[in-house]
């Protein structure tokens, strides 16, 4: 089994035929335990997601500090005498980033009963789109809505309205006999706040993730991610993925994806101002605009922050909020010598599933040295990810493209740190809308290219499914 340029036997490393030339840094560390290199912190419980890159310098840590009170802190609504943190909204999702990602972790979906959801969700946005293409060929708004469903406002502005969700069971069973049931979510809309939407509109949920390490993502060279694309087409197989090229406002050209769940973000600046505005209705240099649409006037007549004069938050603040999220550091992998977890590593390869969780990589430099560390450079990650999109069945398809992604395919999501998600955020929600309740849930919804791999796992004996959770709960 090919992962990153070895042969995955158990622990060992044996040379790829592929012919890479990675073997020295990997073998280092072979069991992947120092995730993030020399970044990587040793942590565990509510906090593990939340610690600087452990080789962060004094002045940086300083910075994380200031960046990481911006993450957290609640935005208010325009005017207040707080004018560093006015101009919440017209319409948002919530009133800060930490809301969504808790910890510095992830969201769920909210709990139901009878197959009904009987809240309104805040980590778990919609986005909306109709057929057609933007100016940078990106999804084009809906024309009432915009680009994302937003259930909350300021007074005086209208909510967009609500969501509404049930679940349908589905019922299976493994090889040996042993039951399981999954839970399809199907979304709506209720008390619309401007009208009908385009009957055409196009919705796809979206679950926010845990943020540890995405400044080591970014630092990934470029060409290994196009490498995984190239050698994964040569290979025999349905394992094709694909990069999405999309639009990065921040360096004003075309970029490879790398962040969201159908990689539709290029670089963390992008993202992080994105999240600003759609989510939290803050207005940047990046982004200076709100999101009112033409037919929302009483969004587009309310109050602005900073005193109406300048973008809602400043350049200084918002690229601290981003150098805090790329020097969050991933933890250290548990258990990575235990008996049932090596068992489980070698079932992960037998499976294919490294094919598209290629274990590691050498960084680079990020897009943006000035919004980074330059400790992050040069270091051996095991994030588990090829970042590529990957066609994953009808099942999980939402319809909606996203670039170059088309309606059926998703990013290949990092697995480290997701056997913490429970320590921190009190839940195992997996997959792109938080539908699949732990690990095995969320194999068990691969199809397309990952459906033979769900096959092998479908014949494991109770024993062998027991191990490979284990062993992607140690990554």
């Amino acid at each position: 089994m090919r992962a990153s340029g070895f042969l995955w036997l158990g622990v060992a490393l044996v040379a790829s035929p592929l012919g890479r030339s990675d073997a020295a840094p990997a073998q280092a560390d072979p069991l992947g335990e120092r995730t993030g290199g020399a970044t990587t912190v040793w942590a565990t419980g509510k906090n593990a997601f939340s610690f600087p890159a452990a080789n962060l310098s004094d002045a940086e840590r300083t910075r994380f500090v200031i960046g990481n009170s911006f993450f957290k802190r609640n935005w208010v609504i325009a005017p207040a005498s707080t004018t560093a943190r006015d101009g919440l909204g017209p319409h948002f999702i919530a009133r800060s980033c930490g809301a969504c990602h808790a910890l510095d972790g992830r969201g769920a979906p909210p709990d139901f009963r009878k197959g009904l959801a009987d809240e309104q969700p805040l980590a778990l946005l919609l986005r909306l789109s109709v057929p057609g293409t933007d100016a940078h060929g990106g999804p084009r708004p809906e024309p009432v809505y915009g680009d994302q469903f937003a259930v909350a406002a300021v007074p005086g502005v209208k909510p967009e309205g609500e969501i509404t969700m049930r679940w349908t069971p589905i019922h299976g069973r493994f090889a040996d006999g042993t039951p399981y049931t999954l839970q399809q979510p199907v979304y709506g809309f209720r008390k619309l706040g401007y009208g009908p939407m385009a009957k055409d509109v196009r919705v796809s949920p979206r679950i926010a993730p845990q943020v540890i390490g995405m400044g080591l993502l970014e630092a990934i060279p470029a060409a290994e991610i196009e490498r995984n694309a190239a050698e994964q087409a040569a290979m025999p197989g349905p394992i094709k993925g694909q990069p999405n090229r999309v639009w990065d406002v921040v360096a004003g050209r075309e970029m490879i994806g790398r962040f969201g769940w159908k990689a539709n973000v290029a670089t963390i600046a992008h993202q992080t101002a994105g999240a600003f505005l759609g989510d939290i209705g803050i207005t940047s240099s990046v982004f200076p605009d709100e999101t009112c649409t033409p037919k929302q006037t009483d969004c587009r007549a309310a109050p602005r922050g900073a005193r109406g004069q300048t973008p809602e938050i400043d350049d200084k603040t918002l690229h601290d909020v981003i150098f805090y999220q790329a020097t969050l550091a991933p933890p250290a992998r548990r258990r990575a010598r235990d008996a049932q977890v090596l068992q489980g590593q070698k079932l992960f390869a037998q499976a294919q599933c490294a094919v598209c969780h290629r274990p590691s990589y050498v960084t680079g430099e990020g897009p943006f040295p000035h919004l980074t560390s330059p400790a992050l450079k040069g270091q051996t990650i095991w994030p588990y990810t090829d970042l590529l999109l990957h066609d994953m069945g009808e099942a999980l398809a939402d319809g909606r493209p996203d670039f170059r992604a088309n309606g059926r395919q998703w990013r290949t999501p990092p697995l480290w740190g997701l056997g913490l998600i429970k320590d921190v955020n009190g839940h195992q929600r997996l997959l792109h809308d938080g539908r699949a309740n732990g690990v095995l849930e969320a194999i068990l919804w691969h199809g397309g290219e990952a459906e033979d791999s769900k096959q092998q796992v479908l014949r494991m004996s109770r024993e062998d499914r027991e191990a490979l959770v284990k062993f992607v709960e140690s990554l």
